[in-house]
């Protein structure tokens, strides 16, 4: 860490000042690692591309590691470099969509599980991928169905500080 500490860049002012309805503080960098929270599959979508909890679970997956990928890039960070993740996931909670329980909320959250892990390794190269908790919970803002928040090693100079 002592290394990357060196090479470490000032995140751009969007990233050390990022809006939080709740308060708390925003992605931010310390001793060279990069620390982030609230990925889901519509941020850094325009509003006239957002997905809803009616959408399909794999494109959800699938955007919220895209977005992932690009703030990673924009903070002198890859997918490599990635320490620790907290991926958290919900059923779709929408009008005329049934509520399960019992076995089949549990299956339902096994499916999640099994399509999260078809999309999420091959973001890594071989034998790269970070620690990972994935949790199932009643809900997550944002009409997303996944959640990732975690931290990665900065190694190399974000494009925002580099310019």
């Amino acid at each position: 860490v002592a290394a990357a500490t060196a090479i470490a860049p000032a995140l751009p002012a969007q990233s050390r000042q990022h809006p939080n309805p709740s308060g708390s503080a925003g992605p931010h960098l310390h001793n060279g690692i990069f620390y982030f929270f609230g990925t889901g599959a519509n941020d850094g979508y325009p509003s006239n591309d957002q997905v809803t909890v009616s959408d399909p679970f794999d494109k959800h997956v699938t955007r919220t590691m895209e977005a992932l990928k690009k703030t990673l890039a924009e903070n002198g960070c890859t997918m490599d470099s990635l320490l620790h993740l907290e991926v958290f996931l919900c059923l779709p909670l929408a009008d005329g969509q049934p509520v399960l329980s019992g076995n089949a909320r549990f299956h339902a959250h096994q499916a999640q599980y099994e399509t999260l892990n078809g999309i999420y390794h091959p973001y890594f190269s071989k034998g790269r991928a970070p620690s990972r908790a994935c949790m199932a919970v009643e809900w997550i803002p944002g009409n997303s169905l996944i959640e990732i928040a975690g931290s990665a090693l900065v190694v190399a100079a974000s494009p925002a500080s580099a310019g």
